[in-house]
């Protein structure tokens, strides 16, 4: 069984292979010239395009994975009839479908392993100056959780296929699905994996001029991108007057269009100075970055745990259903 199962897979993985070998060779080029840079304060302005589009292209693997090693392993059975054939033989349809879940899996486990181990030494010196651990897409093409996240494509591919029925409306579902679930999981579920730490920050004209935005589509008193220093912060209140109100919408957007003119300087200049005057605070909600490995750990455990849910799902209905 196994050697069918890796003699089917021959072409999905000559594929997987000839892109692995290609990326490590950028990786490892890549890698190099960052560790050539002499100063290193330098290094996250000449290369946070780069980690960024990295990432976001590492990111494709678990749906890629899904869609097209998953998705049709057993939708394209199905679909040409060839099922019977397979399972009027003498081994279970259980056991032909664990046995081509655990061989395929650990061959996708590996593929991500791969990838995340060459990005994260590639980064390693940009990440350590930068000091940015946390954000939603780098997280992601870092450490162990993308290990975890491509076995997770991989099965919820097989499954939906077994499903499905049909090789490509599932592999167009899987891909979509797979790229839902890492937009999820970020913004959802991993704030929360361990108790978040909070802090309350005085929002002197210095420290709204440190934001990145002031305001929002309604009007309302919100600042955004606040900073703590490493850390990753996951919720911003909205400013706060001394008592521990919201400010008005009002006195907000007085400072907003109408500030007294003084020729302050800064990203917000005069509305920043009269904000400032109001003796305003904000109450930040974070995760600190040394959190980053046991968070790693934890995101590792939930897609390996989904993973095995779905194997379940799979391997029983494949006994009572499918025919």
């Amino acid at each position: 069984m196994i050697r069918m199962s890796l003699r089917q897979f021959r072409i999905q993985a000559l594929v997987g292979a000839i892109l692995l070998v290609l990326a490590a060779v950028y990786l490892l080029r890549l890698g190099g010239d960052i560790r050539a840079v002499r100063d290193t304060s330098q290094l996250p302005s000449q290369y946070t395009q780069t980690m960024l589009f990295l990432a976001a292209g590492f990111g494709l693997v678990p749906a890629l994975i899904g869609a097209f090693w998953g998705a049709p392993l057993i939708a394209r059975e199905l679909e040409a009839g060839t099922h019977r054939l397979v399972w009027n033989q003498s081994v279970p349809r259980r056991r032909w479908l664990a046995v081509k879940l655990t061989v395929l899996g650990l061959a996708s486990m590996a593929v991500a392993g791969t990838f995340s181990a060459l990005v994260t030494w590639a980064a390693a010196p940009v990440d350590q100056v930068a000091g940015d651990r946390f954000s939603a897409l780098l997280f992601g093409a870092r450490g162990i959780a993308p290990i975890g996240c491509a076995v997770f494509g991989f099965i919820f591919g097989a499954v939906t296929g077994l499903l499905v029925r049909r090789t490509l409306p599932a592999m167009a579902l899987v891909f979509l699905a797979v790229i839902a679930v890492q937009f999820a999981v970020p913004n959802l579920l991993r704030p929360h994996y361990l108790p978040a730490e909070r802090v309350t920050v005085a929002m002197s004209a210095d420290a709204i001029n440190q934001a990145r935005s002031l305001g929002s589509i309604t009007g309302g008193p919100v600042i955004g991108g606040l900073e703590v220093p490493e850390a990753w912060v996951t919720d911003t209140s909205k400013l706060l007057t001394p008592d521990g109100r919201q400010l008005s919408d009002a006195d907000f957007n007085e400072c907003l269009n109408n500030a007294p003119k003084t020729g302050a300087t800064g990203t917000f200049g005069d509305t920043a100075v009269c904000l400032g005057k109001l003796d305003l605070h904000v109450d930040l909600v974070y995760q600190p970055n040394r959190r980053f490995w046991p968070f790693q750990w934890i995101e590792l455990a939930l897609y390996l745990g989904l993973s095995a849910l779905l194997a379940a799902v799979g391997l029983w209905r494949i006994q009572r259903r499918v025919s």
